[in-house]
């Protein structure tokens, strides 16, 4: 075991101070010295050097009833991140191990043995397991698989495709037998990458025009299976392009998670009747007896380059809220990561 953290030189914490209103601005967060208690039986303090921002952040930042607990005021927020092991007082782990652990927006976690997982440093990048190897990949493959019972020869449309889901999505969907993937997503030079990099059949900036008429020029003959991370004008268009019996997944809706007041809903669901359309939504966190699976597959997919790992890093912990308002912005390829 190593020696504790020197008190000397106390690590840092984001804290939220106050609740957003609108985008979530400096004000509403403070970079403090916190303190590290006491590793106690059965736990491990953990120095992390990546963590995960996200756009379910924003949720959790506001206090109205939801599927998660609000971030308490005054205290430190918390996400994916990974880590090495300074002290252990747990079974299975040792000092020097990288783990996988929920305590992000910090420097040093002091955590229960049990809500950590050892991960491989040498057969991928520690951020691999905040992406593709991690939530990121299992929530694109239980909403694919499981939500929207894909099946091979589906036409597939992804919104937020150049995010970390999205292009997840677009590539185990095109790994299950996909017989067209469409991406949407927010500039020229995304749209080029999920053609030109991630094997997506085709793709338009939703910056370009309606995002009706531009699906029906990618997908004219009509899509099967709609996964949804941005909502709004996206879900509209997909339930007007749904074919029968087609299936809407919807992860997330970022396009509405800054509004102060509510945002419309789509206008033509009647359509559902016609097509004998499903929408449903869903959390990665109801279908983890998935992930042996969706684990054991993604790194036969990552070694045959069938996946590939994409993401925007930002270093540096100080810069951990600059990446957060980044993600919200869609200012990411990929992943969004901030190395410590």
């Amino acid at each position: 075991m190593s020696e504790p953290t020197s008190p000397s030189v106390r690590p840092r914490e984001w804290r939220l101070v106050s609740r957003p209103h609108g985008v979530p601005t400096a004000d509403d967060v403070e970079l403090v010295p916190s303190e590290v208690p006491e590793v106690g039986d059965g736990q491990l303090r953990v120095r992390n050097v990546v963590m995960s921002v996200d756009p379910y952040m924003r949720g959790r930042m506001s206090d109205a009833k939801s599927y998660a607990e609000p971030y308490v005021l005054g205290e430190a927020m918390h996400g994916g991140a990974v880590g090495v092991v300074e002290e252990s007082h747990a079974e299975r782990f040792a000092a020097g191990d990288h783990v996988l652990h929920g305590l992000g927006w910090r420097e040093v976690a002091v955590l229960d043995g049990s809500s950590a997982r050892v991960v491989d440093v040498d057969a991928a990048p520690a951020s691999a397991y905040l992406g593709v190897l991690g939530m990121t990949g299992l929530t694109a493959y239980a909403g694919l698989t499981r939500v929207a019972a894909m099946e091979e020869g589906d036409v597939v449309f992804v919104s937020g495709a150049a995010g970390a889901v999205g292009g997840a999505v677009g590539q185990i969907a095109k790994a299950l037998g996909a017989s067209r993937v469409v991406g949407s997503a927010g500039s020229p030079e995304k749209v080029r990458h999920l053609t030109e990099d991630l094997g997506f059949d085709a793709a338009f900036s939703y910056r370009d025009g309606p995002v009706r008429r531009s699906l029906r020029e990618t997908a004219p003959d009509g899509i099967d299976v709609y996964f949804d991370n941005v909502g709004g004008e996206h879900l509209e268009a997909a339930v007007g392009s749904l074919r029968l019996n087609g299936r809407v997944a919807v992860c997330g809706m970022i396009s509405v998670y800054n509004d102060t007041e509510p945002a419309p809903g789509p206008r033509n669901l009647s359509r559902l009747i016609q097509t004998r359309g499903r929408i449903e939504g869903f959390l990665v966190g109801d279908h983890y007896d998935l992930a042996r699976e969706y684990f054991g597959r993604a790194a036969g997919w990552l070694a045959d380059g069938t996946l590939s790992l994409r993401e925007t890093s930002v270093d540096g912990f100080e810069n951990a809220f600059d990446a957060f308002l980044g993600v919200l912005g869609g200012d990411n390829t990929g992943k969004m990561v901030v190395r410590l």
